[in-house]
């Protein structure tokens, strides 16, 4: 049983920063590639980046060069370090591995940039 708890989100301006946390139990981490993904309202959806078992990263258009993804293998841990954030950016963020897998889906962790 895999269990995926996202921390870290909140209320920020735009411009500013926050860093998401994914920590993850009950599986091989270190062999997943794991992801960030969000979901505004009324939106599907959408990847947002992921990062391979040797650390390879990938982003959406939008993100790049805003957003870095990053793990901790010992600590079982993805994270997402968001930059220079917009209010377009304001979503629920959920982690999950990629592709993703229905039965992983966390609470996530809402982030909400305001203007």
């Amino acid at each position: 049983q895999v269990q995926l708890v996202e921390s870290g989100g909140g209320l920020v301006q735009t411009g500013g920063s926050l860093t998401l946390s994914c920590v993850a139990s009950g599986t091989i981490f270190s062999r997943l590639t794991m992801a960030w993904y969000r979901q505004a309202p009324g939106n599907q959806r959408e990847l947002v980046a992921h990062i391979t078992s040797r650390g390879a990263t990938n982003y959406r258009d939008s993100v790049k060069g805003r957003f870095t993804i990053s793990r901790d293998n010992v600590k079982k841990a993805v994270y997402l370090q968001m930059n220079s954030l917009k209010p377009e950016d304001t979503a629920d963020y959920y982690c999950n591995t990629w592709p993703s897998n229905r039965a992983y889906w966390g609470q996530g962790t809402q982030v909400t940039v305001s203007s």
